[in-house]
């Protein structure tokens, strides 16, 4: 009988790619999306569009700040929960809201419910954010955790609730923190994205600060290769820091872009925002020795993946008579 996996956030970035790999690996698959407007959810219905027609695939089109989580859950022997309110950047003044609804009370409610059926194994997405900003680098998963944003706050509320709900209920959880995840299907607001839509428009492209901030870029598929391994996991460690070790400058990331894109792009340098730190880098020796964890794709490569994805979705938009 195959093992029925419930992935929140099923439409999104991280979470269709997660869904397609299960249903690979043999898995009964039931996503969760709530298709909020942070950014269109045609495009998010799209993301499903390979799972739509598979056997074991169900969507369920469910708020976790509203719905009956306990019915949701129910037979699962495992979840994946990557439901979210995303980005660094809306998250200051009235947006704030809903990341607390999206964030920690939807965490806090699907923990309720699983703290009745303490079987039922958790992979939580949590991110870099929650470290914020430092020169002690690479970071590590015993780093103070100060997050220079409300976004990276409420990540790290996530992450507190996981482990209160371990210490006084016994559930098993495992807490990914993700380093900077670019891929096919990248959210719009996020940087790679942004870049080659603009690019594709015409547009200048706009970079916050000076250019000369590092990220530790990881691939999308080796973030899915993670929640695998980190389901498979049956040992004492609950926190995993996630990187694809493709450490690099948003300058030299504009270089691989415009040879991927054919020329020299153009380049409007911005003001840059609050709560964007300077540099991430990852130490991912607990992930490699504990969950066995490698990247295996290169920025390079990765880069020229998302790319080619990004023609691929304009052309299937403006064939509909659609703006990308």
């Amino acid at each position: 009988m195959k093992e029925r996996a419930v992935v929140t956030g099923a439409a999104g970035f991280i979470g269709s790619h997660l869904c397609e790999r299960l249903l690979d690996d043999g898995f009964e698959v039931l996503g969760v999306d709530a298709f909020t407007d942070y950014y269109s959810p045609e495009r998010k219905r799209g993301h499903l569009a390979s799972c739509a027609g598979r056997p074991g695939f169900t969507l369920a089109e469910e708020n976790l700040a509203t719905c009956d989580v306990a019915r949701l859950i129910d037979g699962a022997g495992c979840v994946f929960h990557l439901a979210a309110q995303a980005g660094v950047r809306k998250s200051w003044g009235r947006e704030f809201s809903s990341y607390i609804e999206s964030n920690v009370l939807a965490t806090q409610r699907l923990l309720e419910a699983l703290k009745e059926r303490p079987s039922v194994r958790l992979v939580h997405s949590s991110s870099s954010s929650v470290y914020g900003e430092t020169r002690a680098l690479p970071m590590r998963e015993d780093h103070p955790t100060v997050p220079l944003s409300p976004y990276g706050a409420t990540k790290l509320s996530g992450e507190h609730l996981c482990e209160l709900y371990r210490l006084n209920y016994g559930i098993t959880y495992r807490a990914l923190r993700y380093f900077t995840v670019y891929g096919p299907r990248q959210r719009p607001d996020m940087a790679f994205s942004r870049f080659i839509n603009a690019s594709f428009a015409g547009r200048p492209i706009e970079v916050y600060g000076d250019g000369r901030q590092t990220r530790d870029f990881t691939y999308v598929a080796d973030a899915v290769e993670a929640n695998i391994r980190a389901l498979r996991y049956d040992g004492p460690l609950t926190v995993f820091n996630i990187g694809g070790g493709s450490r690099a400058a948003l300058l030299d990331v504009l270089e691989i872009l415009g040879r991927e894109l054919g020329g020299p792009l153009a380049i409007r340098f911005v003001d840059r925002a609050k709560g964007d730190v300077t540099d991430t880098w990852a130490d991912t020796a607990r992930a490699r020795d504990a969950l066995g964890f490698a990247p295996r794709v290169s920025l390079e490569e990765g880069i020229r993946n998302e790319v080619a994805w990004y023609r691929d979705y304009v052309r299937s938009v403006e064939g509909r008579g659609l703006t990308p």
